[in-house]
């Protein structure tokens, strides 16, 4: 019963993840029939649709695994590991080892607004 939940829940993935992109790629027209977007690239690199299809590969393999293997559905878990990942690496670590903004000197401060005077 519990691989058929996961069997149900990695083709549901598949299927929503596909349902996703198809969305993004779908051009809109205005009521005359004027293009007003024409949907996003799916072959763009590191966009959203990048990542959609990683997911659509990694759940059709597990499910392709899994058949051999019950410890496959494991690998289910890289999917929230390189998320974690990519939130580090392109957020949170710029954020948090930023370095600190330059302290301005009197002097410059002072060179700085006098020149700002003669602009106004």
């Amino acid at each position: 019963m519990f691989y058929q939940f996961l069997w149900l829940s990695v083709g549901g993935l598949c299927f929503a993840t596909f349902q996703v992109m198809v969305r993004m790629a779908k051009a809109s027209y205005s009521a005359t029939g004027q293009l007003l977007d024409g949907g996003t690239d799916l072959n763009m690199e590191s966009g959203m649709a990048e990542h959609l299809k990683d997911v659509i590969l990694l759940s059709a393999v597990v499910l392709i695994l899994s058949l051999l293997s019950n410890y496959c559905w494991l690998f289910l878990l890289v999917a929230p590991a390189r998320a974690i990942y990519l939130l580090w690496v392109n957020l949170l670590a710029p954020w948090f080892f930023a370095p600190a903004p330059e302290e301005v000197s009197e002097k410059k401060q002072k060179k700085m607004e006098r020149k700002m005077a003669k602009r106004q």
